[in-house]
């Protein structure tokens, strides 16, 4: 599975740190042979990089298997969101932090 990150040209310049972090950043990835792009905040960009180091797996075997869960109806974009948040309350619960 091949990984390349796009830069979106159309973005405004931050005017904050925050804002930086905000910023949409347009990602492509090739998933199950077919070219898909999706647009992710980089935060969410960094935290599904580190759950797939964490669990030993390629980032690109972490957004396949996220893809192939997702809902029909659904987008990848949204569908990455929604798994980084769900890790995330995961390693909150292990913590005993809810």
């Amino acid at each position: 599975m091949h990984l390349r990150e796009d830069f979106d040209s159309e973005r405004k310049q931050p005017e904050s740190d925050c804002e930086h972090e905000a910023l949409i950043r347009k990602h492509s990835a090739t998933l199950h042979g077919h070219r898909t792009s999706f647009s992710l905040e980089e935060p969410f960009w960094q935290e599904l990089k580190t759950i797939a180091a964490s669990r030993g797996i390629a980032l690109a075997a972490l957004l396949t298997e996220i893809d192939d869960a997702r809902p029909p109806e659904s987008n990848l974009s949204s569908a990455l969101r929604v798994h980084v948040l769900e890790a995330l309350k995961a390693r909150l619960h292990e913590l005993g932090t809810e």
